[in-house]
């Protein structure tokens, strides 16, 4: 376990090592623990359309100083955890899935060392790593809520779906007409069901590389078999909210967490 950095009322672990796959180079995530105590524990997935990205960059236009916010995220009570996967340009999908598993499980084997404590888990991704929070929190269990940022939820209906040279035919290794089956494996919009955990979805209504259509009709269906859906549509704002200003940032962050934090009230009561 590596050395910890404390810093107002945050406790800071980089470069956990939580996967080595055969071939590959070691996974990483860093952790941003409350040192007051958790009340949730969050694996946080980056975005960069499964092409580029790494566990440093926070959701949205707060990339650059995702350690503020994900220290933020802490000191509202939600242990965070934001962890490297796969890209692209190294493995195709399911790899990038398989990561978030063994990530979740390096939690759970972890959680008195790291101070978390026996605390629910929740989901939180953005873009691409929208993508992976989503099939993971729908297929795996154990996951008490889910929190989505300008996420793909069906690469099937991507408006690049068609370009063998686009993102998703790069993570799939053909196009989703090419490759039907794990098109659909790897699009949440196939795994809702009666019993999801609830989701929080966030979405630029500007939005040109992930059209809001993919986050308003994942809303839709989750909503028709009353699983609990909140769907916000972010007004003048392109992909993963470019150009918002760092105050209005911290706010949708900040009501994101408390989603999280109150999905983990509701389970409990």
């Amino acid at each position: 376990m590596s050395a910890a950095e404390h810093a107002d009322g945050v406790v800071i672990r980089r470069g956990l090592v939580y996967s080595q796959p055969d071939g590959y180079r070691p996974l990483e995530a860093d952790a941003y623990v409350p040192v007051s105590g958790a009340r949730a524990v969050c694996l946080y997935l980056h975005g960069g359309s499964w092409l580029t990205g790494s566990r440093r960059d926070g959701p949205g236009p707060a990339s650059p100083s995702s350690d503020r916010l994900f220290s933020r995220a802490a000191r509202l009570g939600l242990a965070l955890i934001s962890a490297d996967y796969r890209l692209t340009g190294e493995a195709r999908y399911p790899a990038q899935q398989n990561d978030v598993a063994t990530a979740v499980e390096y939690l759970a084997s972890n959680r008195d060392e790291l101070g978390i404590g026996d605390v629910p888990l929740v989901l939180w991704g953005s873009g691409s790593g929208g993508q992976l929070a989503a099939v993971h929190a729908l297929t795996a269990g154990g996951v008490a809520g889910c929190a989505l940022w300008s996420a793909a939820t069906d690469l099937r209906t991507l408006p690049d779906a068609a370009d063998p040279a686009g993102p998703a035919a790069r993570l799939l290794g053909g196009t989703p007409d090419q490759a039907p089956l794990l098109a659909a494996k790897a699009s949440p919009a196939a795994h809702v069901h009666v019993g999801a955990p609830p989701f929080m979805l966030l979405h630029g209504d500007e939005d040109s590389t992930v059209p809001s259509t993919q986050s308003s009709s994942l809303h839709r269906a989750l909503a028709a078999l009353g699983v609990r859906s909140t769907y916000e549509s972010v007004h003048g704002y392109d992909h993963a909210f470019a150009g918002m200003p760092e105050g209005v940032a911290d706010g949708l962050a900040d009501r994101t967490v408390l989603f999280l934090l109150g999905c983990v009230e509701d389970a409990v009561a």
